[in-house]
């Protein structure tokens, strides 16, 4: 098996070649720079931003590309690039709450404080393709919007002020922290809620799906999704205080669950959370079904045996890296073991075979 391996390494470093030559594409069309990928592929950069766990638009563009738009293989590039750079501090908390935000809308309340801002959102298309854009026109800017302004305050708290929604619980532990720490379980619950921000949108998506089928009983209204810059702040010791050291763009939801109560809780309303990269909606709102799912031991709820209450199901399968990782490894070279298990299958068939003109030769004879 080591010669074989050793011997095609040439038939590799071509395959290599043979692989840019095809990333490339046809040599009359112009290739694509990776400021186009970051600003015209904004959802997919944000995607591998968001699941690569590093927020930086122009790295994530870069690895699309040498991905061939592969984007479990651009987040495992991330991932990898990622572990390489040094740690120079941890940033404060982001404040959600003085978010500018592009985009904020509630399924709960139509006259919500602070607005409501439809913003840039596939909601209300019609889901067909716009031959306009084949024929590369020039965009229409739109029309600039009201601003939001900043302290825009989150929506449930409205109903935390009537008592009608879980209060939660606030620590001044610091969380672990899982791109540097692999995954135990049992998992806390911010444990859970960073698994689930970088992992696999589609994955998580399913599982989200799943409760609002009934496998879970989470039904879900969506009580605030809001998208926008906020800030980040990061102590800086020789100065004695923290500064701006830059701005992000993320994306937040809160659900709001029905909840009937359990021995310990009247009867109220529950809380799911989702927080990631970009203008990530889809992931935040599937995280935050998923998150309230996981939540059912603490609210002393029955488990149903629903896969999405399942920690260790939810959160050992969800990471798309580990997944495809121990998935095409299959595909490489595994000689000695196929060998090994060949030979039992012959040596298990040719028992049969005597072990049955045995039972004939018997049965002849009598």
């Amino acid at each position: 098996m080591y010669v074989a391996v050793k011997g095609g390494e040439r038939a590799i470093e071509n395959a290599h070649a043979w692989l840019a030559e095809e990333r490339r594409g046809d040599t009359a069309v112009a290739e694509l720079s990776i400021a186009q990928i970051r600003e015209q592929l904004s959802l997919a950069v944000n995607r591998v931003m968001a699941e690569g766990s590093l927020y930086d638009p122009d790295l994530a563009a870069l690895a699309i590309k040498q991905a061939r738009g592969d984007l479990i293989e651009a987040i495992f590039l991330i991932r990898a690039y990622r572990t390489t750079l040094p740690r120079f501090g941890a940033s404060h908390p982001i404040e959600t709450g003085k978010m500018h935000c592009e985009r904020r809308i509630s399924a709960t309340f139509k006259d919500a404080p602070g607005g409501q801002v439809l913003g840039p959102t596939f909601d209300y298309t019609h889901r067909l393709l716009d031959f306009k854009m084949a024929a590369d026109g020039e965009v229409a800017e739109a029309p600039q919007g009201p601003a939001t302004g900043q302290d825009v305050p989150h929506i449930t708290e409205f109903l935390n002020q009537e008592g009608l929604i879980q209060t939660e619980s606030q620590s001044d532990d610091t969380p672990p922290d899982l791109t540097r720490e692999p995954l135990e379980l049992p998992a806390n619950r911010a444990l859970r809620l960073q698994s689930l921000t970088r992992g696999d949108e589609g994955f998580v998506l399913g599982m989200a799906y799943s409760t609002q089928r009934g496998y879970a009983r989470n039904h879900a209204f969506v009580g605030e999704l809001r998208i926008g810059v906020v800030a980040v702040e990061i102590d800086i010791p020789e100065l004695g205080f923290s500064i701006d050291i830059g701005e992000i763009t993320v994306t937040e939801c809160e659900t709001v669950n029905q909840f009937q109560g359990s021995k310990t809780e009247p009867a109220q309303f529950t809380r799911g959370y989702g927080l990631v990269f970009g203008q990530t909606e889809r992931k935040a709102i599937s995280m935050a079904l998923v998150d309230r799912a996981l939540r059912w031991e603490e609210l002393g709820e029955d488990n149903v045996g629903a896969p999405a209450q399942d920690e260790e199901f939810v959160l050992m399968h969800s990471d798309n890296i580990q997944a495809t990782g121990f998935l095409e490894h299959i595909k490489l070279p595994h000689y000695v073991d196929f060998q090994s298990e060949l030979e039992l299958v012959r040596k298990i068939r040719a028992e049969a075979v005597e072990a049955s003109a045995l039972r004939a030769a018997q049965e002849a004879a009598e």
